[in-house]
């Protein structure tokens, strides 16, 4: 039997979930593990809460907890999230449990006994009054690139560079506001660049790895890789185990991914089995794209330095923003799940955080779209297919599968479509397109509408008594096939229509049960047909159409939240309309692009203007790649004084969304819009 390990990014353990950690991870992992349980692959999904790191033990200290009071709240919160959700993980564990400590305690010993991790002497920040050293979040100041205020000891979020906190210009420590001076330190590293030649060879033939992924880890390995630091002065985490290393701990992504490892060896040690043989046959890792770095360049290193079988692909999904604008918790400009399951069925999140837009890409969740694809594709077409088809067959046969009638051209395409359904779906979920699957299943839906409503079975049992049977008969056939293939998606839903027609279900919540892991609904059984004499039973439509009121009211509470971050802001930053008619804005079309080595969200590039090609740097890395963007028309603004970013000139700037979408044009390049 095939095996399968499938990994979730692992959830960090500061907060409950909200809509975009389903969307990017969650919802199309499970529907990857019930598609392969369906097909007979003995198949595990393992995640685990990310427990460690300086955010944790920094706001632990700020709130008098210690870091573990802080993670056992929401440890169980996530978990809560999750199940509700119909994610049917085998394991979820937590980074804190000692057999993970064991598995990272092992997995950095043979690194470093094989030689990939040396001891280097570095520069870091200590503060006086807390008698500590200072890694990353415990220190704010100003980027010594971009200038922007309150940049953390390991990123500024203007700018997007990495930083080391001994660059941060008047650093202060976040504890006590202290002033920390340097001082030498030794620490941890992996010999990253070691791997450079093989990680490319695995990226470039590894032909599962979707585009976005393949394209971006080739942008960080042409860039040349650097060392890896390993370790931090700190308490919380796990200790390095060697000697000469008190009062270190594991770096958290020198440990985190390791806990798909130790969850599976938990679940496996809990039921007799060895979690080796589901990761020597086929591991896949479902992640946000904003660890794809560390899933495509850390952690393929890590492997190979321990001769582990690398992943069979790394799927990152796309950031989800909200209204439009860049989701943030901070702000409260957020829809967390628990929030959102109070008002709504699980399965209609489900829906429209995949029909909205292919995974790889970036999208939006808004209430007045979610309202109308769930109104007029759930309810009013596939609903509405369905519910007539259970109707009339309880009206006009007795609530039996009618015999089939006679055949003519309509309804042998109809049956064609019903028969071809099952492999193309199968196709897009083994592929990982799984909008391309649901939209398939819609589209089916949409077309048996338009069947029913030409056979008119009303009609037909007066009048073409066998025209009404065929209608119905091959109507039922599409339901119950509809009830195999939507299994995966829209499990709830899934199990109400099976119930219906009298077919074995499966228990839904498979969140942490054994003994739901073995289907009853396989798929292949989404090309067999039910028999005349059927039993179908009376029933209730399957979805409620969503009130104008209901959205109304999440709208209102969510932009209340935007009011009461705003109502305090500067009036002085008005501008007048005279001083906005200055701003020039131009069509122009991108012709090269390029990454900017040292930041994750800059990129350089080359926009055709009509008289001139114009060199403008955009924070917009991480929502495109720099293959994307060739040929798209842009906006430019087009007279703005020269600006050095990361050492690079930029002449102008490209407008986007908060969530860094591109505005675009079909004017003509170099056209001036008014």
């Amino acid at each position: 039997m095939d095996r399968l390990f499938i990994s979730c990014a692992l959830p960090y353990a500061n907060g409950p979930c909200h809509l975009g950690h389903l969307r990017s991870t969650y919802i199309p992992a499970d529907i990857y593990a019930r598609f392969n349980r369906m097909c007979g692959v003995d198949t595990i999904m393992v995640c685990a809460s990310d427990e460690h790191g300086t955010p944790i033990a920094v706001r632990a200290e700020q709130e008098g907890k210690s870091p573990k009071d802080i993670t056992d709240v929401y440890h169980k919160l996530i978990g809560e999230d999750l199940e509700a959700c119909n994610i049917s993980l085998d394991s979820y564990r937590r980074t804190t449990d000692e057999i993970h400590y064991d598995f990272a305690q092992e997995f950095f010993l043979d690194l470093y006994d094989k030689g990939f991790i040396y001891k280097q002497e570095i520069e870091q920040l200590y503060c006086d009054s807390c008698k500590r050293s200072l890694p990353d979040r415990y220190v704010e100041g100003t980027c010594p690139h971009c200038g922007g205020d309150n940049a953390r000891g390991d990123q500024c979020e203007v700018c997007g560079r990495h930083l080391d906190p001994v660059e941060l210009v008047e650093p202060h420590c976040l504890i006590c506001d202290g002033i920390p001076h340097v001082q030498k330190s030794e620490q941890y590293y992996f010999k990253l660049h070691e791997f450079q030649d093989s990680l490319s060879d695995w990226i470039e033939s590894n032909e599962h790895l979707p585009s976005n992924v393949r394209n971006f880890a080739r942008q960080w390995i042409k860039e040349g890789l650097k060392d890896w630091i390993m370790s931090r002065d700190m308490q919380w985490g796990v200790p390095i185990p060697l000697d000469d290393a008190e009062g270190k701990v594991l770096y958290v992504w020198g440990e985190a991914f390791i806990g798909y490892m130790s969850s599976a060896a938990t679940w496996a040690n809990m039921h007799g089995l060895d979690w080796m043989d589901y990761w020597n046959d086929k591991v896949v890792h479902f992640i946000g794209k904003d660890i794809v770095y560390h899933h495509t360049i850390f952690w393929p290193s890590m492997l190979m330095g321990r001769n582990f079988k690398l992943p069979f692909s790394v799927i990152g999904g796309g950031y989800l923003s909200l209204e439009g604008r860049k989701m943030s918790t901070s702000k409260g400009w957020v829809i967390w799940v628990k929030d959102f399951l109070d008002k709504f069925d699980s399965d209609l999140l489900r829906y429209y955080m995949i029909i909205n837009a292919p995974l790889s890409k970036d999208t939006d969740f808004s209430w007045d779209d979610f309202q109308r694809r769930i109104n007029n594709e759930l309810t009013d077409s596939f609903g509405n297919f369905v519910h007539r088809t259970f109707t009339f067959t309880n009206k006009f046969f007795d609530g039996v599968v009618p015999e089939r009638g006679s055949f003519d051209d309509v309804d042998r395409e109809f049956e064609d479509l019903i028969k071809s359904l099952p492999s193309k779906v199968a196709d897009d979920i083994d592929s990982f397109k799984f909008r391309s699957g649901l939209q398939e299943i819609m589209s089916v839906a949409k077309e048996a509408n338009k069947y029913f409503n030409d056979k008119k079975p009303w009609k037909a049992v007066k009048e073409d008594f066998e025209s009404a049977k065929t209608c119905l008969y091959l109507s039922n056939q599409l339901v119950h096939t509809l009830s195999v293939v939507l299994t995966p998606y829209l499990p709830v839903t899934a199990q109400k229509i099976r119930k219906i027609i009298g077919m074995p279900v499966d228990d839904v919540d498979g969140f942490m049960k054994f003994e739901n892991r073995t289907p009853k609904v396989f798929w292949d059984e989404a090309s067999e047909f039910l028999e005349a004499g059927h039993p179908i039973a009376k029933a209730k439509p399957l979805f409620k159409k969503i009130e104008d009121d209901v959205i109304e009211e999440e709208k209102e509470k969510l932009y209340k939240t935007l009011e009461e971050d705003t109502e305090d802001d500067d009036m002085s930053d008005l501008i007048s309309i005279d001083e906005f008619a200055k701003v020039k804005l131009v069509v122009g079309q991108i012709k090269e692009a390029e990454r900017i080595e040292g930041s994750d969200k800059l990129l350089k590039v080359q926009v055709d203007l009509g008289d001139e090609i114009r060199q403008v740097v955009a924070g917009i890395a991480t929502r495109y790649s720099a293959d994307e963007l060739i040929d798209r028309k842009v906006i430019v603004v087009a007279n703005l004084q020269p600006a050095k970013l990361f050492g690079t000139e930029s002449n102008g700037m490209l407008l986007a969304t908060d969530s860094m979408e591109l505005l675009t044009t079909d004017g003509k390049v170099g056209e001036q819009i008014k």
